[in-house]
C-alpha cells in the first residue's frame, strides 16, 4: 500500500508555488512576436548548434484570449463560422476588414 506523505501539501492546478513570482510580469509581452513566428536555438552537447524557426501552419488560426473564452475547441469555432457564413450573400466568398466597413 502506498503511504501519503503528510508533510507535503497537496497541489492542485490552481495553486501557484511560492517560488513562482510573477508580480513584475507583463501579460502578453511577447504575444505579437510569437504570432509572427519564433526561433529556437538548440545548443547540443557536442557544441553543435541547431536553429529552428517556427510559424503557424497554413490554415492555423490563433484566437485572442477574449474570443477563446467562448470557443473551447476547433469544432466550436468551425460551427460558429459556418453559421456566420450562412448569413453571407451567395456572391461573397470571403470577408475582409475592408468589405465590412
Amino acid at each position: 500500500m502506498n503511504k501519503v506523505n503528510s508533510e507535503q501539501p497537496e497541489i492542485t492546478d490552481n495553486d501557484m508555488l511560492p517560488e513562482y513570482d510573477f508580480t513584475d510580469g507583463v501579460r502578453g509581452k511577447h504575444y505579437q512576436a510569437y504570432r509572427r513566428g519564433h526561433t529556437v536555438t538548440i545548443h547540443q552537447a557536442d557544441e553543435a548548434t541547431v536553429v529552428q524557426h517556427f510559424t503557424l501552419e497554413d490554415g492555423a488560426v490563433m484566437l485572442d484570449p477574449d474570443v477563446q473564452e467562448y470557443f473551447p475547441d476547433g469544432e466550436a469555432v468551425n460551427q460558429a463560422l459556418r453559421t456566420l457564413i450562412s448569413l453571407f450573400p451567395k456572391n461573397n466568398k470571403s470577408i475582409t476588414p475592408e468589405s465590412v466597413e
